[in-house]
């Protein structure tokens, strides 16, 4: 059995959803070395979602499958992203050595993910988002509280830049804490200005 995870876990991620089409090797193109990448893409016929799950595993990131642990062990990923409605799954996927990511929405979800012992929790929308537009964004303090709550590393979500990350993370040392942060439109936006440059 492999290791549970490396140390440390990358601060700095990408979350797939449809919206990223065939654009998602641009916007992985665009993360650092050593990032991460959380892979959605649900509504993908699954031979399609397998090669691009194979695909990804193969970019050098650490890879996270939204999906049972069973799954994400089969197609070769790092760990498994567990919806909170699958987190009786986290000891079976903590079993097999993979890393668990759970989204944390509110207090209950926090709790939640500290009871399945998540090593990575994506807590959203800490500004206003695109991916869920006309959702209440949670701000600094209500997203620090829950991450505290739910006990893991914490990643915010929703509307990051690097310039918000900074300041997130500057106010979070305070606490003792050294958030990531995770985005789609901000790796999108990043691949386009590269290829407007060639």
């Amino acid at each position: 059995m492999r290791a549970r995870h490396p140390s440390p876990l990358p601060q700095i991620w990408l979350f797939t959803d449809a919206r990223l089409g065939d654009a998602v090797l641009a916007a992985i193109s665009s993360l650092p070395p050593g990032s991460g990448i959380v892979l959605r893409h649900d509504a993908l016929a699954p031979g399609k979602r397998w090669r691009l799950a194979r695909r990804l595993a193969r970019t050098g990131h650490l890879l996270l499958l939204a999906g049972p642990p069973a799954l994400a062990r089969r197609w070769g990923a790092d760990g498994a992203h567990l919806r909170q409605s699958h987190a009786a799954q986290a000891a079976q996927a903590h079993r097999l050595g993979l890393i668990v990511s759970m989204p944390v929405h509110d207090a209950a979800e926090a709790r939640a993910a500290r009871r399945a012992r998540a090593d990575l929790a994506f807590v959203s929308p800490l500004h206003p988002t695109r991916s869920h537009p006309g959702a209440p964004a949670l701000g600094r303090a209500a997203w620090l509280r829950l991450a505290r709550l739910a006990g893991a590393q914490p990643v915010a979500l929703g509307g990051l830049t690097p310039a918000r990350a900074r300041t997130l993370h500057r106010i979070a040392k305070a606490s003792g804490s050294t958030p990531g942060w995770a985005a789609i439109d901000h790796w999108l936006e990043k691949a386009a200005k590269r290829r407007a440059k060639l």
